[in-house]
C-alpha cells in the first residue's frame, strides 16, 4: 500500500513538473519566464551559510530542486548539517551534494557571503544589506565590485506596485510575536509578576510554529479564566505595518484571546480594558505620518518626498501601547517612529491610581514594557535600537534616562527584542515559504551571466530591478549607495568646524599592533589620524571605534601613486607594514617631505635613505616597538645611569619574546602566532652574531640557531629558553658599550620546547622556502599525512600508522619530536591548503592552528641581564624585567608593547620633540627617558633586581 501511494505520489508530482513546464513555455512571453529550453544544462548552487552559528535557512526547499532539476537544471549544494533540511532531502531531489561550486553560474544564498569566498564572474543571489550603505558590509560590496559580481538582493525583488515579492517576512513576525510574549513572561516576573506568558519560550525552542501555537493557547486559556495580575492593568500591543511581517505577527497574537481597537480607542482600553484579553492595534502610515505643512497623509507624495512628513506615532499611541511589535521597513529620510528623547517621556512612571496595587501585588513603572523590533534595523525607525540583540542574548533593557542597553530582565527600562534572524528560528517552515516565492524569479535569474553585460541581458522588470551590482559597478538604480557611503563618512569625522586640525596622522597598515596605536593618538582632538590599509574591513573596523578616525583603502605595492597622496596630506606616517615595505613608504615621505616612524629595525635599505631623509629635512624615526624598542630604551637608561656614576658594562644580556601566557601554551611549539608565523619560522633558519667573553660567535644560517637555545632561569616559575638573535654586535657601538664590554647577546625567548620542535620541523624540510611539487595549489588534494610520507620518501601513503610513525621518529631522531609532530596535527588525514611551498603552506597552516582565541591573553617578558663594574670594584649584577599580559577584551600585550611606543614617539616628531633628520634610532637621552614616562602611564612599566658580587 505504501509503495502504492509513493509511486501515485511521484506521478503526481511529474505531472505537476510537467504542468508547470508547459506553464514556462506558454507564459514566457508575458511573464518574462525563460523558455524550457533555456534552462536546460543550466548550473546553479546553493551555498552554505556561514552568517551565524543559527543560520539554518536555505533559500530553497528540496521541493524547489526537485522542480529545477526535473527541468534540466543542475543543482549544486554545498554540504552542511547546520540546515533544517538534511542533505539528504536535497539529494533525492536531484542536487549533487559537493563543496565546490564554482561550476556555478548563479549562486543562492540567504545572508551575506564573507569576502574570501566570493568567486569572480558569478551570480549571487542574497539579502546582501548594502542597499542603505550599511557600513559593516561595505567591504563585501567593494569586493563584489572588484570581483566583477552580479549581486541580486531579494529585498529590491518588487512587483509593479513596488511591493516586495519575496521574503522571509511571514515567519520574522511568526517568530517575533513568539519571542516577544516569551520575553514579557520573564520581564513581568522581574517587575514581580507570574502570568502565563511565563510558560510560552523562545521560538527556537518549538519544533515548528505550529507547536508554538499551542503552547500560546494555553497561555491564552489562562489568560480567559482571570490569571493575570490586576494590577498589571491592560495589556495592548500596537502593530505597526500591515505587511507579510505583520500578518505574521498577528496570526500568532490571534491565539490569544484578544479584541481590535482602532488607534483612537487606545487611550480607553488602556486605562478601562479588561484583563481577561489582550488588546490589539494595527497602526498603518495614515495613522500617525502627517505632512509639515499642513497635517495631512498623502502616500503618493510621502512615497517621493518623505522628508516633508512627521510621525505623531509618540504623542498619540506609544503612550497606551504595553508592547509594540515594529514590522515596517524604514527608508533613509523618513520619520522615526520613536526618538531618544522620546523614549525618555513614554519610560516616565506611570499614573494609575484606578488599578488595585499593594506591596506584593505593585503597579508597573511604566505602561510600556516591551518593543519587538522585527525590522531589525539599528538607528531606523526605533532611534534607540542602535544594535541588534541575537537569538544566543533576544533581550536587551533599555534605560531611556542614561541611553544605555543592559542585558538584564530586572531594572528600569523597556524590554527590546531585534533580532535580525528571526525566521531562522523556524527553519523549516522558512525555507519553504521562501522558496516557493523565490522559484519563479529563479527560473529568470538561472539564465544570468555576469560575464555579459548588463544590458546584453534580458530580466523581467522584477529581476532587473534586484540588481545592485553588475560588470564592475553599481547599477543606475542603486549609485545612490556610494553617496550615501560618503555621506556617512563625513559624518563619522567628529571635527569641530570652528578650530582647524592642527596634526594629520597617516598610519600604514590595520593589523595586530595597529589599535593602541590609534587609540593613542585620537585621544588628542587636535591630531586627525588616517588608516590605510589593503583589507578595508580592518581599516573600517578601527574607524568606527577610535573618533575622528578616516580608514582608507591602499595598496601600497601597486599603487604607489596613491600612497604619495596620501602622505602629502600627512605631517607624519606611521608604517606598521611588513619590514620590507618600509623604504618604499621612506621614499615617499623622502619626495614630499613628510616625517615618519616605524617600529622595525633601521634595514641596511632604509639606512641607505639617510642621507637623502637629511637633506629633505625629515625625521624618520626606527625602532621604537618592542624588540627593537622598548629593550633599547630601558637599555639606554640603564648604560647612561652607569656611566653617570662612573662605572661600565661588563656584560650585557638581553632576551625578549612575545609569548603566550603560560595556560593558554598547551601544544607542541608552545607558543602560538600573534604576527607572521612565516617570519617566525624563517627566523630560525637565520644567522646570528654575538660576543661571548671577547668571543665572536657567528651561527650560520639553515637551522643552527634553534641548537644554540638554553635553559633560562631568571623567573624561576617559566620554563624558557633563549637563543640569539640578529647581529649583536652592531648594538655595542650603538649603545656605547665597545670596548667595555666583553659579553654582548641580544636574543629571542620562548617556552623550552620550542626550538626542539622547530629542529624537527626542519629536519622534516617543511622550513623550506623552495616550491615544492606537492604543494602547487592547482595540483590533487593532498593530506598532512601523505606530504609527511612524501617527505620521508615514503611512496605508499597508506602504509600502518604506527610503522609511519617509527620511520618518522628515526628521521627526527627522538619519541618527543615525534610527539610534538603529531600533537601539531601534521599527521592527520586533513586536507592541506597549498601555499607552493612547505614554508608557506606550513605558515598558513599554524596561522589558523595556534592563533590566541577570544578568551586566551598573551605575555611579554623582556629581560636585561647586566653586569656593571663600579669605580669601588663592586659588581652589580642587575636584572631588568619587563612582564606584561594582554587584556583578551582589549589589547594584546604585544599590541600594546609595540603600538604605544610607536605612537609616543610620533606624537613627539608632530610636538617638535625631536628634530634630528635622517634615520633616527631611540638611544639619544631626549627620546627614550621622554618615551618610558609615558609608557609608565600606560601601564607599561620595568622593576629591576640586583645582586651585589
Amino acid at each position: 500500500m505504501l509503495f502504492r501511494l509513493a509511486g501515485r505520489a511521484a506521478r503526481a508530482g511529474l505531472a505537476r513538473d510537467q504542468q508547470l513546464a508547459d506553464g514556462v513555455r506558454a507564459s514566457s512571453s508575458t511573464a518574462g519566464r525563460p523558455e524550457l529550453s533555456a534552462l536546460r544544462g543550466k548550473v546553479i548552487a546553493v551555498r552554505r551559510e556561514d552568517q551565524s552559528v543559527w543560520e539554518r535557512r536555505a533559500p530553497l526547499a528540496p521541493a524547489n530542486v526537485r522542480r529545477l532539476t526535473r527541468m534540466g537544471v543542475k543543482v549544486l549544494l554545498q554540504p552542511s548539517n547546520r540546515r533544517a533540511y538534511p542533505m539528504l532531502a536535497y539529494q533525492n531531489a536531484g542536487a549533487v551534494i559537493q563543496e565546490d561550486i564554482s561550476e556555478a553560474s548563479v549562486i543562492f544564498g540567504v545572508k551575506q557571503v564573507p569576502i574570501d569566498q566570493l568567486l569572480p564572474n558569478k551570480t549571487y543571489c542574497s539579502f546582501s544589506h548594502t542597499i542603505k550603505a550599511q557600513e559593516s558590509n561595505m567591504p563585501m560590496l567593494d569586493a563584489i565590485l572588484s570581483k566583477n559580481i552580479r549581486l541580486i538582493d531579494y529585498e529590491k525583488l518588487m512587483d509593479e506596485r513596488g511591493q516586495r515579492v519575496v521574503a522571509f517576512g511571514k515567519y520574522a513576525g511568526v517568530a517575533g510575536m513568539v519571542n516577544i510574549f516569551h520575553g514579557l513572561g520573564l520581564r513581568l516576573l522581574a517587575l514581580g509578576h507570574h502570568t502565563p506568558f511565563m510558560h510560552i519560550g523562545p521560538a527556537h525552542n518549538y519544533r515548528n510554529s505550529s507547536m508554538a501555537r499551542q503552547a500560546i493557547r494555553d497561555a491564552g486559556y489562562e489568560i480567559s479564566l482571570g490569571m493575570m495580575p490586576k494590577s498589571v492593568g491592560p495589556l495592548t500591543f500596537v502593530f505597526t505595518g500591515s505587511g507579510n511581517v505583520s500578518s505574521g505577527a498577528q496570526e500568532v497574537f490571534q491565539e490569544l484571546p484578544h479584541e481590535y481597537v482602532p488607534p483612537e480607542m487606545l487611550q480607553k482600553v488602556a486605562e478601562h480594558g479588561v484583563t481577561t484579553k489582550l488588546y490589539a492595534c494595527e497602526v498603518r502610515r495614515r495613522h500617525h505620518l502627517v505632512r509639515k505643512e499642513d497635517g495631512k497623509f498623502d502616500p503618493e507624495d510621502y512615497d517621493k518626498n518623505p522628508s516633508k512628513y512627521i510621525s505623531t506615532f509618540s504623542k498619540k499611541i506609544a503612550p497606551y501601547a504595553s508592547v509594540i511589535v515594529n514590522g515596517i521597513y524604514w527608508a533613509v529620510d523618513s520619520p522615526k517612529l520613536l526618538t531618544i528623547p522620546d523614549a525618555k517621556q513614554l519610560l516616565q512612571p506611570a499614573h494609575t491610581p484606578w488599578l488595585p496595587t499593594s506591596p506584593g501585588t505593585p503597579a508597573l513603572p511604566h505602561r510600556m514594557l516591551g518593543i519587538c523590533d522585527i525590522s531589525a534595523d539599528p538607528g531606523g525607525s526605533i532611534e534607540f535600537m542602535n544594535e541588534c540583540t541575537t537569538i544566543d542574548n533576544p533581550f536587551c533593557l533599555y534605560d531611556a534616562d542614561r541611553n544605555k542597553d543592559t542585558a538584564s530582565f530586572k531594572g528600569p527600562g523597556v524590554l527590546v527584542c531585534s533580532i535580525d534572524n528571526m525566521p531562522t528560528q523556524l527553519p523549516r517552515e522558512s525555507t519553504d515559504f521562501f522558496g516557493d516565492l523565490l522559484y519563479p524569479y529563479a527560473l529568470s535569474i538561472i539564465l544570468s551571466d555576469a560575464t555579459v553585460p548588463l544590458e546584453k541581458q534580458s530580466f523581467p522588470p522584477s529581476v532587473y530591478g534586484a540588481i545592485i551590482a553588475s560588470n564592475g559597478k553599481l547599477t543606475p538604480n542603486f549609485e545612490y549607495i556610494q553617496e550615501l557611503r560618503n555621506q556617512n563618512t563625513r559624518n563619522k569625522q567628529k571635527q569641530v568646524c570652528t578650530e582647524e586640525i592642527a596634526q594629520r596622522v597617516l598610519v600604514l597598515g590595520a593589523g595586530y599592533v595597529s589599535a593602541p596605536v590609534i587609540e593613542y593618538l585620537s585621544r588628542d582632538k587636535n591630531v586627525a589620524v588616517t588608516v590605510a590599509s589593503s583589507l578595508k574591513d580592518e581599516a573600517d573596523k578601527l574607524a568606527s571605534k577610535y573618533p575622528g578616525v578616516r580608514p582608507v583603502l591602499m595598496d601600497v605595492v601597486n599603487r604607489p601613486d596613491s600612497l604619495r597622496e596620501l602622505i602629502e596630506e600627512a605631517d607624519v606616517v606611521i608604517s606598521l607594514l611588513p619590514y620590507g615595505l618600509h623604504h618604499t613608504v621612506a621614499e615617499a615621505c623622502i619626495d614630499t617631505r613628510t616625517n615618519m616612524v616605524t617600529a622595525s629595525y633601521c634595514t641596511p635599505a632604509l639606512q641607505a635613505l639617510h642621507e637623502r631623509a637629511v637633506e629633505a629635512g625629515i625625521t624618520v624615526v626606527n625602532e621604537v616597538g618592542l624588540d627593537p624598542g622598548i629593550d633599547h630604551l630601558l637599555a639606554m637608561e640603564c648604560f647612561e645611569e652607569v656611566r653617570q656614576g662612573g662605572g661600565k658594562v661588563v656584560s650585557f644580556v638581553s632576551y625578549c619574546g612575545g609569548l603566550p601566557a603560560p595556560e593558554c601554551s598547551d601544544n607542541a611549539l608552545r607558543y602560538k602566532f600573534s604576527w607572521s608565523p612565516r617570519a617566525a619560522l624563517l627566523n630560525t633558519l637565520a644567522t646570528a652574531k654575538h660576543l661571548r667573553n671577547n668571543e665572536v660567535v657567528e651561527v650560520p644560517a639553515g637551522g643552527e640557531l634553534m641548537r644554540c637555545a638554553h635553559d633560562l632561569d631568571f623567573l624561576p616559575g617559566f620554563a624558557l629558553e633563549g637563543y640569539p638573535n640578529r647581529d649583536s654586535m652592531q648594538y655595542a657601538q650603538l649603545y656605547g658599550i665597545a670596548g667595555e664590554a666583553n659579553t654582548v647577546l641580544r636574543g629571542t625567548l620562548r617556552y623550552r620546547g620550542f626550538s626542539d620542535t622547530v629542529q624537527s620541523l626542519q629536519i622534516l624540510g617543511l622550513i623550506n622556502a623552495e616550491p615544492h611539487p606537492a604543494l602547487h595549489p592547482k595540483g590533487p588534494e593532498i593530506t598532512w599525512r601523505a606530504f609527511v610520507c612524501n617527505l620521508l620518501g615514503i611512496a605508499d601513503v597508506d602504509i600502518f600508522f604506527e610503522n609511519l610513525k617509527s620511520k618518522l621518529a628515526e628521521r627526527v631522531g627522538s619519541a618527543e619530536r615525534l610527539a610534538a609532530i603529531e600533537n601539531l596535527g601534521l599527521l592527520s588525514d586533513d586536507p592541506i591548503q597549498k601555499m607552493d611551498t612547505p614554508l608557506d603552506t606550513l605558515s598558513h597552516y599554524l596561522s589558523k592552528r595556534l592563533v590566541l582565541e577570544p578568551h586566551e591573553r598573551d605575555i611579554v617578558i623582556l629581560r636585561h641581564d647586566v653586569d656593571i663594574l663600579w669605580p669601588d670594584g663592586r659588581r652589580e649584577l642587575r636584572g631588568i624585567n619587563l612582564v606584561t599580559y594582554g587584556d583578551p577584551h582589549g589589547h594584546s600585550a604585544m599590541a600594546r608593547t609595540v603600538g604605544f611606543p610607536a605612537a609616543i614617539a610620533a606624537k613627539m616628531v608632530l610636538d617638535g620633540e625631536i628634530q634630528s633628520h635622517g634615520m633616527v634610532l631611540p638611544f639619544s637621552r631626549e627620546i627614550y627617558r621622554p618615551i618610558l614616562s609615558r609608557l609608565k602611564s600606560e601601564g607599561i612599566e620595568p622593576f629591576v633586581r640586583s645582586k651585589w658580587l
